[in-house]
């Protein structure tokens, strides 16, 4: 298990997955400390739930920095006077620099609202209901320099119902996301996970891990 691991996260709105990962370090199934909150939306709900829960709330305008890379400097800085290892996209809307990447290399964790590689970037519950995917769900993943092309940690599988909307299907996933997100973040904490090339390496899985890693068949 990495010693004093700490846990930064990005949010740029409500950080319902951010709550998920407070409760379940408050009830004590991930062995970690929260320590910092950071937002490029001053008045994010996300940064409230930190308040609330005595975490460093962070606000930082990217209007006030030239270049993206300029941007996540001042987010690297923040993290390491923090002693962050280890970075939680929630709901955070910007795509991440080289410059953070780099500093946290296999060191952040994003979560996304769709089977990866399948639709990436945004609006994806509309996307997979288009193009008529029976099945949509969610993936946690490594962040790299790529919109939403890290390798894979875990993903939930939730089938796409004849009379779902882009909201229903989308609040079916996300309860899902409330699920495998802290999981995939309990796996890191306890050094579980490594990465060898595309592959995440689970140790001590199961030979079987279908239930571990996506939902049970869905049943007539």
């Amino acid at each position: 298990m990495p010693e004093g691991l700490k846990i930064g996260v990005l949010a740029s709105g409500r950080g319902s997955n951010f709550q998920a990962i407070i409760d379940a370090v408050n009830a004590g199934k991930i062995n970690a400390k929260i320590a910092v909150c950071i937002s490029d939306v001053k008045d994010a709900y996300a940064l409230e739930r930190a308040r609330k829960n005595l975490i460093a709330a962070e606000f930082i305008d990217h209007k006030a920095f030239r270049k993206r890379e300029d941007y996540d400097g001042k987010i690297v800085e923040i993290l390491r006077k923090q002693e962050v290892n280890l970075v939680l996209l929630a709901g955070y809307m910007r795509l991440v620099s080289h410059v953070l990447v780099g500093e946290f290399t296999n060191k952040i964790i994003n979560i996304h609202p769709a089977l990866l590689p399948s639709f990436p970037g945004l609006h994806v519950q509309k996307k997979a209901m288009d193009y008529g995917a029976r099945f949509s769900g969610c993936t946690v993943h490594f962040v790299d320099t790529g919109m939403d092309t890290g390798p894979i940690i875990i993903q939930a599988v939730v089938p796409v119902l004849q009379d779902d909307t882009e909201d229903s299907l989308a609040a079916r996933i996300l309860r899902q996301e409330h699920r495998i997100y802290p999981e995939a973040v309990r796996l890191f904490a306890e050094g579980r996970l490594s990465v060898q090339g595309r592959r995440v390496i689970i140790k001590d899985t199961p030979e079987r891990p279908d239930e571990f890693l996506v939902n049970p068949p869905v049943r007539e």
